[in-house]
């Protein structure tokens, strides 16, 4: 039912969606859908996933929420599970990603000041998305989403993504720098994927500086890329990550893990949040972490990543308006030479569930949990849709 209550942040949505279940969804007319987009990297377990279920029941039955004045038993051990598979240190929770890496800025900021520096600088990339706040608005790339909110935030200087060369230009230039921030894989951006060596290049030039390195995992965490995080493909460890997103499989939770000396930055009274970490939440996460591990879904994210990207580069091999067919795990981009928004309406009519970013960037963010026959679905369905685009 469509309402004029609502501030129009989101455009018309045509569409009004009431169940899910899989890999699937119906909307109020009993249509259905084949979800490849995951609400947008958030139900990796797919949608009324049991475990997460039952979590999110037990728990509401018996405490939805309390302050963090207070010990939270479901927070302690999802933070010391969280650092059992990354390797980090300690963890701060918050509600979303925007929030993680509003903590990840706190953080490069003390470091900054605790070095002397009067103005720290975190160096982020061009075409990075980091979420909505305005210092995160700000820490983005894209002047779409930044405009009409200036003044934007001092202490940050901007390079280009993928170019390690460029950013050792910069690091000489630029007393100020403190700290990169950076997504291993630009989701927004248009599923840009940096080189294999880059964030060990990263992580050495943080090294030589003195920096911090924060990496935003909001969209390649929780197992998408088929590890639990991005950078765990390279063997470095990060001063910081974030994420959030698939990590409660739809309940809002977002966490910032810090490694070493940053993990030392946060005390008593230089960050907080009312519902970070709360009951419900972190149980609904732990439920998330145990299935991934208990079903393997690591190396299934990989399997049907390989099904989606081999069917569409069979399919759509000739298709002169197809410029790159481009993922890792359940991430996959497929860039066309002009615009296609159009194509989100058009999968839509076909039950497939799909988002255009970058302009011309078709997204494909698959939950893990898909079957194989369902992976081959999405290419029936989207190789003929991006064939016939013209």
């Amino acid at each position: 039912m469509a309402t004029t209550a609502l501030m129009n942040t989101y455009g018309e949505r045509s569409v009004t969606l009431v169940r899910g279940e899989g890999a699937w969804l119906w909307d109020n007319s009993g249509k259905k859908y084949l979800d490849a987009l995951s609400g947008i990297a958030v139900c990796g377990l797919g949608h009324s996933h049991p475990a997460v279920t039952d979590a999110i029941r037990q728990q509401a039955g018996q405490l939805t929420h309390c302050s963090n004045f207070f010990a939270i038993p479901h927070q302690e051990q999802l933070a010391q599970k969280l650092c059992d598979i990354s390797g980090m240190t300690n963890v701060f929770f918050g509600n979303s990603g925007a929030e993680a890496n509003e903590a990840a800025i706190k953080m490069a900021r003390l470091y900054g000041h605790k070095k002397g520096i009067k103005l720290p600088t975190v160096l982020v990339m061009d075409n990075a998305f980091h979420g909505r706040t305005l210092a995160t608005l700000t820490a983005s790339g894209s002047r779409r989403v930044q405009a009409g909110f200036e003044p934007l935030v001092r202490g940050f200087a901007r390079g280009p993504f993928n170019h390690i060369e460029a950013l050792k230009v910069i690091a000489e230039n630029n007393p100020n720098i403190c700290a990169i921030l950076v997504e291993p894989v630009q989701g927004e951006g248009g599923v840009q994927i940096a080189d294999p060596q880059y964030l060990k290049q990263l992580r050495a030039l943080c090294d030589e500086q003195g920096w911090l390195l924060m990496l935003d995992e909001v969209q390649t965490s929780n197992g998408r890329t088929g590890k639990y995080f991005y950078y765990q493909h390279s063997g470095i460890q990060p001063d910081v990550v974030t994420t959030a997103k698939g990590l409660g499989n739809g309940v809002p939770i977002g966490a910032c893990l810090a490694y070493g000396d940053a993990a030392k930055l946060m005390q008593p009274g230089n960050h907080g949040s009312t519902f970070g970490g709360n009951p419900l939440a972190c149980s609904a996460a732990l439920s998330v972490l145990e299935t991934l591990e208990k079903d393997s879904l690591y190396q299934r994210a990989t399997a049907i990543g390989d099904i989606i990207m081999q069917g569409l580069a069979s399919e759509l091999e000739g298709a002169t308006h197809v410029k790159e067919i481009r993922g890792r795990g359940c991430m996959i981009g497929i860039e066309l030479t002009k615009p296609c928004k159009s194509l989100y309406a058009k999968a839509l009519e076909q039950g497939l569930i799909i988002n255009v970013t970058a302009d011309s960037v078709v997204r494909l963010l698959p939950p893990l949990i898909m079957s194989d026959d369902e992976a081959k679905q999405v290419v029936t369905i989207l190789a003929p849709l991006i064939k016939d685009f013209q």
